[in-house]
């Protein structure tokens, strides 16, 4: 089955006939009726159900036509995105909620001002599934706060997050574990999530169980919120205080170097068209790695 036999099934379904399907593709009335013939014969499933000059969707032809619109849809995809010299189509980008929300509206901004054709779709969650769903061309890209080791995958660092721990404001100072016993529960996103899998390391490399019980959250500014009130204590990016009105009812306590930091990568299948992704570090390049402290 070939792509110009459905375009010429698509056209005279949408036409209503093979006259104008004909003039509409600039072909002999006699050629589109052949082809349709014996596309009908590969089939061996008729298509259309004949009513003198009138063509009705036979139910094969109904099924067909599913499947007409996609491949066809796919296959300009496919022409455009596979264009070296500039990008087009979509861009599916996946990330992290606090990456979307801190580190993101300005370099996609710049991106749509760059490339108002292309279409942005930016996708939250896990980073682990992120990577799954490049891997399986379900996303663009990705950004990620993971090792990621897969030979199919290409990469480039893109940022240095500061990880800090915050209480409520009258909490006593937290220089390790140890001084979290006061705390009533820990306030963590969903176990894929690595900043909580960072703070459960905290706690198991210095030898602590922690008592209190973690309490899932769904968005920073929940988390930020419910710490202010005195529910507990969280490890978040620094960059996401910035966004917080009430960042006086915070108290910030800095962690060993060995925890402070999380490295986000750009990560994309090196089989994939690259016009997007090199447009899409352009405008990610200008972020600085945080300076140590």
């Amino acid at each position: 089955m070939e792509l110009s036999d459905l375009q010429i099934f698509r056209t005279v379904v949408q036409t209503g006939g093979i006259l104008r399907a004909a003039e509409s593709l600039h072909r002999a009335q006699s050629s589109v009726t052949a082809r349709i013939q014996a596309l009908e014969e590969k089939l061996a499933a008729p298509l259309f159900i004949r009513e003198g000059r009138r063509l009705q969707l036979a139910p094969a032809g109904r099924v067909l036509l599913q499947y007409a619109d996609r491949l066809l849809d796919l296959a300009k995809e496919a022409g455009e995105a596979v264009k070296l010299d500039q990008p087009s189509g979509t861009l599916r980008l996946g990330a992290m909620e606090s990456t979307a929300a801190v580190r993101l509206p300005q370099p996609l901004g710049r991106f749509h001002d760059a490339h108002p054709d292309v279409a942005l779709e930016l996708y939250i969650g896990d980073p682990t599934e992120h990577t799954r769903q490049v891997l399986g061309g379900e996303l663009d890209a990705a950004l990620v706060a993971i090792a990621v080791s897969d030979k199919r995958l290409a990469s480039v660092a893109v940022y240095e997050e500061e990880m800090v721990l915050i209480s409520e404001a009258k909490h006593a100072p937290i220089a390790s574990p140890k001084d979290v016993h006061d705390a009533k529960s820990l306030l963590v996103f969903h176990p894929g999530c690595p900043h909580r899998k960072r703070f459960e390391d905290w706690f198991a490399r210095a030898h602590v169980s922690p008592q209190q019980r973690m309490v899932e959250v769904g968005s920073y500014h929940a988390i930020l919120g419910c710490v202010a009130i005195g529910m507990g204590v969280a490890l978040v990016p620094a960059s996401v205080l910035d966004t917080y009105s009430e960042r006086a009812r915070l108290a910030v306590h800095r962690l060993s170097p060995k925890f402070r930091y999380a490295h986000t990568r750009l990560i994309w299948r090196k089989d994939a068209p690259q016009a997007k992704i090199a447009a899409l570090c352009k405008v990610l390049a200008p972020q600085k790695p945080a300076a140590k402290r």
